[in-house]
């Protein structure tokens, strides 16, 4: 009898260093689904891609008048967009991921600049998404060069929510369109998220 009540007392036992060794339901880190693009293929780190507006128009740069640097993205009608190459902060290309958007190629229009792209929050009017970013180097001196690709519908849709400085404030808004002196609609910090879609190059 004794033996049994032993042999009970160490089941039990078992059985709770069992279940704390478990981890709990629903703090696992759930396993997010990598970007596809327009024929349903996965995006690469080694690829370019086009960033299509899903109501039409490209993803391209342009300067603004008296102020040519750093270039400002744009959504326009009349040309091919630019290609693009995205980077993320590590692995593969996944929605809620951190990441660094670029232009695939070197634009001679502001050679002292880089072509990441980049929020500026310093502009009067609205904060609008422009190149000369950090790529790479994770922390506050990046942190307005970090973007993350979330699902919107039957897209995508583009926003400013790095994760990659816990310490840091920032705002956390979806990436729109602005139209700027009723000439250019930039990319900016809304309220209206740009449905966009990528085929790559």
């Amino acid at each position: 009898m004794h033996k049994t009540m032993k042999s009970t007392t160490m089941i039990k036992l078992l059985l709770v260093i069992a279940l704390f060794s478990q981890p709990l339901l629903g703090t696992a880190k759930p396993f997010l689904d990598q970007v596809l693009d327009v024929s349903g293929k996965k995006l690469r780190v080694d690829a370019d891609y086009y960033i299509i507006p899903a109501n039409g128009g490209e993803i391209s740069l342009e300067s603004s008048i008296g102020e040519p640097c750093p270039l400002h993205v744009v959504v326009v009608k009349r040309s091919q967009g630019f290609p693009l190459r995205i980077a993320p902060v590590k692995g593969a290309i996944r929605v809620s991921t951190d990441l660094n958007i670029m232009l695939a190629n070197y634009d001679s229009r502001c050679p002292n600049y880089s072509v990441v792209w980049k929020i500026d929050p310093f502009l009067k009017e609205e904060t609008f998404v422009t190149t000369n970013g950090l790529l790479g180097h994770p922390g506050s001196n990046s942190i307005q060069s970090w973007f993350k690709i979330e699902k919107y519908e039957d897209a995508y849709k583009l926003v400013y929510c790095p994760s990659v400085c816990p310490s840091c404030k920032h705002v956390c808004k979806d990436i729109g369109t602005y139209v700027y002196k009723k000439r250019e609609m930039r990319l900016a910090l809304t309220n209206v998220p740009l449905k966009i879609k990528f085929q790559e190059t």
